[in-house]
């Protein structure tokens, strides 16, 4: 159910436009009846798992595969430079599409203000009016437990490289 509200400005100035969602359930309920959000946010998961794991470490695999030799030339590194910030770009942009699909299915679609700038308040009454999304907390969600896991890692498995240490 919209509800769409156009204030006409004075004197010919751009209106206000309001579009407000109808408000959304809790994301349990979403995911719970319509089994397919369910499937999407599972996706979401796991691309936001590939996006930090498996596009670095795989791209460090085929670079590893290319080389013969114990020192590499230029080509490999490059490749790694190039080839991962392109591929998590374009993973992003997947991740991204499903954020939009799953906001179609769940009916949590953003709610969209456009008021032009000499319309603004210059009193405290400032809103973000963005609304976080569940793609947003399946990669701070994912984000953290990578940071976690690379903080485990490095000071319960690295050891040290420092010459002398027992590492």
């Amino acid at each position: 159910m919209r509800r769409v509200s156009i204030s006409a400005a004075v004197r010919g100035y751009v209106p206000e436009v309001t579009v407000k969602e109808q408000e959304p359930s809790s994301l349990a309920k979403a995911v719970v009846r319509t089994p397919a959000a369910a499937l999407v946010l599972l996706l979401m998961a796991v691309g936001s798992l590939l996006l930090w794991i498996a596009i670095p470490v795989g791209w460090v695999w085929i670079a590893s595969q290319i080389v013969d030799s114990s020192q590499p030339s230029f080509g490999p590194y490059l490749l790694i430079l190039i080839a991962v910030p392109v591929s998590m770009y374009l993973a992003g942009k997947a991740l991204f599409r499903l954020d939009r699909v799953y906001a179609r299915l769940t009916g949590r679609d953003e709610e969209v203000r456009v008021q032009m700038p000499w319309h603004k308040s210059m009193r405290g009454e400032r809103e973000s009016g963005h609304k976080p999304t569940v793609l947003e907390a399946v990669m701070i969600a994912s984000v953290s437990l990578a940071l976690l896991s690379f903080g485990f890692w490095f000071f319960v498995f690295a050891g040290s490289s420092l010459p002398g240490s027992g590492g």
